[in-house]
C-alpha cells in the first residue's frame, strides 16, 4: 500500500480489525519514510446498487454520500463517528438485502430518518428539514410534532 502522502511503498500495519459485521477489514497504517498514519479498508466488491432520482436520474449509490449527510446532521452532536458509521453501514445492508439493483432517493433519505430518529431528534431534524425541503415554518412545526407522537409512542410501549 502506498502512503497518500509521500508515494512511499513501504508502510507498516499497525492494527487491523473486521468491520460491518466481519465483511471488511480495517488497518491502521504507519508510512515508514514519513511515519505519517493513515487508515485503509478492504471488502469484497458487490454488485452495484443504483440510486433513482427523483427526476428519473440514475447515479450509483455511494455511502460516502449518505454517510456526508448524515455527518452534517450530526454537526456538533455528541455522537461518536463509529455510531454514524455503523448506522450507515446498517442502512446500505438493509437497501441492499431487498435484492433489487435500483432503490429510490426516498427510500434512502427514509432509512437515514428512521436511523438518526433513533440516534440523536436533533439530528434527525436537521436531516429532515434539509430532505423533505421545508418551505415555511409550518411545515417545520408539523414535523416536530410528528416527532413528539413517534417519540411518546415509543415511550408508552416501553
Amino acid at each position: 500500500m502506498h502512503c497518500p502522502f509521500c508515494g512511499n511503498e513501504d508502510t507498516k500495519v499497525h492494527d487491523s480489525r473486521q468491520v460491518e459485521e466481519g465483511t471488511a477489514v480495517r488497518r491502521r497504517r504507519e508510512c515508514e519514510r514519513c511515519l505519517r498514519r493513515f487508515t485503509t479498508f478492504e471488502k469484497f466488491e458487490d454488485s452495484p446498487l443504483v440510486v433513482v432520482k427523483k427526476e428519473g436520474r440514475r447515479e450509483g449509490f455511494s455511502r460516502s454520500k449518505m454517510m456526508a449527510g448524515m455527518l452534517r446532521a450530526c454537526e456538533k452532536r455528541s455522537i461518536p463517528i463509529d455510531e454514524i458509521e455503523e448506522a450507515a453501514y446498517a442502512i446500505e445492508k438493509k437497501l441492499r438485502n431487498r435484492n433489487e439493483r435500483e432503490v429510490s432517493s426516498s427510500e434512502v433519505g427514509e432509512a437515514v430518518l428512521e436511523q438518526l430518529f433513533n440516534m440523536d431528534e436533533v439530528a434527525y431534524i436537521r436531516f429532515a428539514s434539509v430532505y423533505r425541503q421545508f418551505q415555511d415554518i409550518q411545515r417545520f412545526m408539523e414535523e416536530l410534532h410528528e416527532l413528539i407522537e413517534k417519540r411518546g409512542s415509543i415511550r408508552k410501549r416501553n
